[in-house]
């Protein structure tokens, strides 16, 4: 505000100069012009009266309308700042949290990889055991057994058809992460 206040008291000072200037350049003109014709500008009392009032002028323009545009542009310009720091604030946390979540998903998949690694493993070992059993025991006993996984499988089936929509929903909520 003090660069302001020099700056404006040096443009009152430049306009009196002129103003000052510009009288006494008008003096000598009047009276040069008396003599001859012409149109006569002769400065009186009202050309004083005119400085006076264009000096109230600058001076109450100056205190209601220039000095509280400049307030309210100052005030305009440290919104806009403010909004600007926040709207980088808000990015640095959002590229923060995206780089959280890209991080989170890697460890989620290679936690998974390495389950279903050892899910498959562990199913190939049992297979192999079934394959052993399977192939030690005769047919007859062995035609028994698939008539018994046969009828449980379809038992299983028909237990279990009922209950397809709730099994469905439940998955495509897991899937989603949100009710549907």
């Amino acid at each position: 505000m003090g660069y302001l206040t020099v700056r404006w008291s040096r443009f009152h000072a430049a306009v009196l100069l002129i103003v000052g200037i510009f009288t006494l350049g008008l003096v000598p003109l009047a009276l040069a012009s008396s003599e001859g014709g012409g149109v006569t500008v002769v400065p009186d009392w009202s050309v004083s009266i005119q400085i006076v009032n264009f000096l109230f002028l600058i001076f109450v323009l100056n205190l209601l309308l220039f000095r509280p545009i400049r307030k309210i542009l100052q005030e305009r310009r440290e919104k806009f700042k403010g909004m600007e720091s926040a709207i980088d604030n808000t990015g640095r946390s959002i590229e923060d949290k995206n780089a959280d979540f890209d991080r989170a998903i890697r460890d989620a998949r290679a936690k998974g990889l390495k389950e279903k690694e050892a899910l498959v493993k562990q199913a190939q070992a049992d297979q192999r055991r079934q394959i052993q059993s399977i192939t030690s025991t005769p047919p007859a006993e062995l035609e028994a057994i698939r008539r018994k996984v046969r009828d449980d499988a379809e038992k299983a089936r028909e237990a279990l058809l009922p209950q397809i929509g709730v099994f469905a929903k439940e998955i495509t909520q897991k899937i989603l992460g949100r009710a549907v």
